[in-house]
């Protein structure tokens, strides 16, 4: 890209520099992209991703107050305002070295007066995007629709009581997911934000669910028909803006899936400052959802869960992000997902350079939980005691039950030949006090 292009004026790539003091922020100092742990690159275990909307479409305004954050790349046309931004984030993302990005479609193209001038809006951006990754190498993590902004969606989209509204969101998807085999994203998401109810007495929930699944499998034979190649991912979120939204948190959503037979075609995007949302801890979600293996991806971002509403904060929580990528590890890693850092700067931190700071903040924040994760499980202090603690399931009685043979006779018979068990310590204190060693 041209000098005279350059909106990050002054700002080269970042560097990874161990040894910088507490006040360099402009460098990594724990994110080594080459560096190789468990016979991974550190930048294919982490796989980060820059979200378009907060981080070149924000403007910092809140209920509350106005617009405090003015970018000079939103200036112009609304289309020539588009093609400025598009250029400037990715400059963001080489000065940065992230290999991926994330997108809705109407971040990327500004929506028209029809469906058919939103397309063609969204036709010549991203003939200018795929341009900018072939230049770069930089991929799309995933593509998504936004279908909870606009005044048509104030009653949901595929869960709308007017089926007029539910067949512009499918129109909308139709686009969406040909962008994405376009661009060639890896993944393709799904949040319903307005997919739930602010009141039971004007909603059929079974009405509603059934919809928004049908929904889900229009999208699944369009994908096929296509020959779309991408994971496609539902967002849990359980509250905000709908009282109540129907993808409340992984179980829920794992349960929808289940129920409608839709789970092997998703897996499901965890953002924990949802899961916090719902009353769950930081990394309650991550942990359920890979336990069913249906964990995708991750939108990295933290909240204040004093607060009770969604903060979309850069996670610079190390005890979070170790818990986090010791899950991750022990999945086999995130791909084709990533962790996209679905977070946006201050509205009070109005300086360009601090959207460096935010995300090179993070991504050390994740680094050091990706170097803290390896030590506990190369040591496997903590690995053992688990072990340990469910050894009774490792034969006898215990194997059986494991494997599902037992029977309840079963049950009887051992309890009236051993009689009472002995109670055993839990022992989460040491627990505790070991992971804390790794922090």
């Amino acid at each position: 890209m041209a000098a005279h292009e350059e909106f990050f004026s002054g700002i080269s790539k970042i560097p990874y520099q161990p040894d910088a003091g507490a006040a360099d922020v402009m460098c990594f100092k724990y994110y080594n992209a080459d560096e190789v742990l468990r016979g991974r690159k550190m930048e294919e275990w982490l796989r980060f991703s820059v979200c378009y909307w907060h981080s070149f479409c924000g403007t910092g305004a809140d209920p509350f107050g106005f617009q405090t954050l003015h970018r000079p790349w939103n200036e112009g046309t609304p289309m020539e305002a588009a093609k400025k931004r598009l250029r400037v984030a990715f400059e963001f993302f080489t000065k940065l070295g992230v290999k991926y990005y994330t997108f809705h479609d109407r971040d990327m193209a500004p929506e028209g007066s029809t469906l058919q001038e939103s397309n063609k809006n969204l036709d010549e951006m991203t003939d200018l995007a795929l341009q900018l990754q072939n230049q770069t190498g930089i991929k799309v993590l995933w593509v998504t629709c936004n279908l909870f902004a606009h005044p048509r969606y104030m009653n949901g989209a595929a869960t709308n009581p007017d089926c007029h509204v539910l067949a512009y969101a499918g129109a909308q998807v139709k686009k969406g997911l040909e962008i994405a085999k376009k661009l060639g994203a890896e993944n393709f998401v799904f949040w319903g934000g307005r997919e739930g109810f602010l009141s039971i007495h004007n909603t059929d929930v079974a009405a509603e669910l059934k919809h928004m699944a049908n929904f889900f499998k229009m999208a699944v034979k369009y994908k096929e028909k296509i020959g779309l190649k991408c994971q496609f991912l539902i967002e849990p979120k359980p509250k905000e803006p709908c009282r109540h939204q129907y993808d409340y948190d992984a179980m829920s959503v794992i349960g929808f899936l289940k129920h409608y037979g839709l789970q092997d075609h998703f897996k499901l995007n965890i953002e924990p400052n949802h899961t916090t949302l719902a009353g769950h801890s930081y990394e309650h979600d991550i942990v359920m959802a890979s336990a069913f293996g249906m964990l995708g991806s991750v939108d990295a971002n933290t909240g204040s869960p004093d607060l009770g509403w969604d903060t979309d904060q850069f996670p610079m929580d190390i005890k979070n992000t170790t818990l986090v990528m010791k899950t991750i590890i022990e999945q086999g890693g995130l791909q084709p997902g990533g962790l996209n850092f679905d977070a946006k700067v201050r509205r009070e931190s109005t300086d360009l350079v601090d959207l460096f700071i935010a995300h090179i903040g993070a991504m050390d924040a994740f680094a050091r939980g990706l170097r803290n994760a390896v030590r506990i499980m190369d040591d496997g202090i903590m690995t053992g005691m688990v072990m340990e603690r469910y050894s009774s399931f490792s034969h006898g009685l215990g194997h059986k039950v494991d494997n599902g043979s037992a029977t309840l006779e079963e049950m009887e018979d051992f309890v009236i030949q051993n009689g009472e068990p002995e109670v055993k310590s839990g022992k989460q204190e040491k627990y505790e006090s070991i992971f804390n060693h790794y922090i």
